[in-house]
């Protein structure tokens, strides 16, 4: 039976010693001559060097995800084999270990230059790229590279911008810029965001994707021409896995498939625009009458406040029940077609069965909590959950423990989960990279949808009040 091995592995054995079979796998030992692809095959095994990042690999609500992931998990499936996704959270000693051939591949959101070339093979590419300059927004944007002299600059150290850097400092002498060993460069964008950071060099896809969840971000230039992305292989001979990687990535993207996936992890989103509680308020009165009944008996039925429920299906969809994310979600309550199936939603459009899945799932989270977890944190908790997955707020509750708060507290726990994001703090946990700023937005918004609605109702509920009180008294 076929697994993919979704946890992260921080010292596996292979790093240090390399097993007998693995070796066989990787065309390490001595013995009868046979190719890369063979070996691997007897073995069973895929092995990738990777990173945990929103554009290579993560664990989602529902297992494993990532653009990387979901390609690597196609190839192993054509091959016949099991994926295993290693984890390394020092990009410098990636492609050394490659070389070495520790791993059959590796697969880290990795751009082609002519440094890397000279050390490991690259693949087509399967997605081209930019190098932008990012500022934050309400501060000075440098106009030209020439601009960037003197300006606050820091790139992560090893990677294909700082090479970029320096071939721009033949013509501009002048300008200097930190590397930094022990932040990604999502981190960096977050330390923009944050004003900690003047600028930064990031691709367009990473920039892409953060934006999403830091749209103070904004773009200032584009340095030089387009680059490619590509899996990278050790040196060799040996073309066997090589020409089966490329057959493999012509198809994804001759078949559509490839597009399909940069839209899903790339595509525009509008998740995270700023609240309009004006926009709110008019579809309180326009489009919630249409659903109000089903959240409702759902409240009923799971012992949740209809309106909290409702306040999750606005955020999710806007209480659209054709809505669908560039991920695959659908429905009023946004499910993904592995929840809605473990949950009987046989119709993920139908709003009835959406609102009914949708409260069932967040009854079923708010359950999961420990008993420690009071309310209302508990129901917090539980929404972080529905957004991030329990894995990722169970490390969280571990993080903000360590760090001498109060783990049973949302108030406590919502300021550790941004640190999942960080590689200093994820890599020491069990679950692995987050985007932990999502699930902290994710809940002050339905705090704040559901705020309103109980506002809205209470006034309606004193309305029919005062009416009822009015016919009953006597006339004068």
């Amino acid at each position: 039976m076929r697994r993919n091995h979704s946890q992260p592995i921080r010292q596996p054995p292979f790093y240090t010693v390399l097993s007998l079979t693995t070796c066989v796998a990787l065309g390490a030992c001595n013995g009868p001559a046979v190719t890369t692809l063979e070996a691997l095959r007897d073995d069973g095994k895929l092995i990738v060097l990777t990173r945990n990042a929103p554009t290579t690999f993560y664990e989602g609500p529902e297992g494993p995800a990532g653009i990387e992931f979901d390609m690597l998990n196609g190839f192993a499936d054509s091959l016949g084999v099991e994926l295993e996704m290693v984890v390394h959270d020092d990009f410098n000693q990636m492609l050394p270990m490659l070389t070495n051939e520790k791993a059959h591949i590796a697969a880290a959101a990795l751009t082609i230059t002519d440094a890397r070339k000279k050390i490991i093979r690259f693949s087509p590419s399967y997605q081209e790229i930019h190098q932008q300059i990012v500022y934050r927004l309400g501060t000075v944007p440098p106009k030209d590279v020439a601009d960037l002299v003197g300006r606050q600059l820091e790139v992560v150290r090893g990677g294909s911008h700082a090479e970029r850097l320096t071939a721009l400092k033949d013509n501009h002498p002048d300008l200097e810029w930190t590397e930094i060993d022990d932040q990604s460069t999502e981190e960096l964008l977050q330390s923009v965001s944050e004003g900690l950071l003047e600028l930064t060099v990031a691709d367009s896809n990473i920039v892409a994707i953060t934006r999403q969840y830091y749209p103070e971000l904004r773009v200032a230039l584009t340095l030089g021409k387009s680059q490619q992305l590509a899996w990278a292989f050790p040196l060799s001979d040996d073309n066997s896995l090589y020409n089966r990687a490329t057959l493999y990535l012509t198809k994804l993207k001759k078949s559509g498939e490839l597009a399909r996936l940069i839209e899903r992890y790339y595509g525009a989103s509008d998740r995270f625009n700023y609240i309009n509680l004006a926009v709110y308020q008019a579809r309180i009165e326009k489009r919630l009458p249409n659903y109000q009944s089903f959240f409702e008996r759902a409240g009923r039925k799971y012992e949740v406040d209809w309106r909290l429920l409702a306040a999750i299906g606005y955020q999710e969809s806007y209480w659209d029940p054709q809505a669908v994310s560039p991920t695959g979600v659908r429905g009023v309550m946004m499910l993904t077609q592995p929840t809605a199936k473990q949950l009987g939603v046989l119709n993920r459009v139908d709003p009835g069965q959406s609102i009914d899945g949708g409260s069932r799932y967040i009854r079923i989270l708010i359950d999961k909590m420990p008993s420690s977890v009071k309310e209302p944190d508990r129901t917090w908790m539980a929404l972080a959950a529905y957004n991030v997955g329990i894995n990722h707020v169970a490390d969280a509750r571990i993080i903000t423990r360590r760090l001498g708060r109060n783990p049973n507290r949302w108030n406590d726990v919502k300021q550790s989960l941004p640190l999942l994001s960080r590689r200093t703090w994820y890599k020491k946990t069990r679950h692995g990279y987050a985007r932990g700023i999502e699930p902290v937005r994710f809940v002050t918004r339905i705090r704040t949808y559901y705020d309103v609605l109980v506002k809205i109702d209470s006034e309606i509920d004193f309305a029919d009040e005062v009416e009822d009180f009015d016919l009953r008294a006597p006339a004068i």
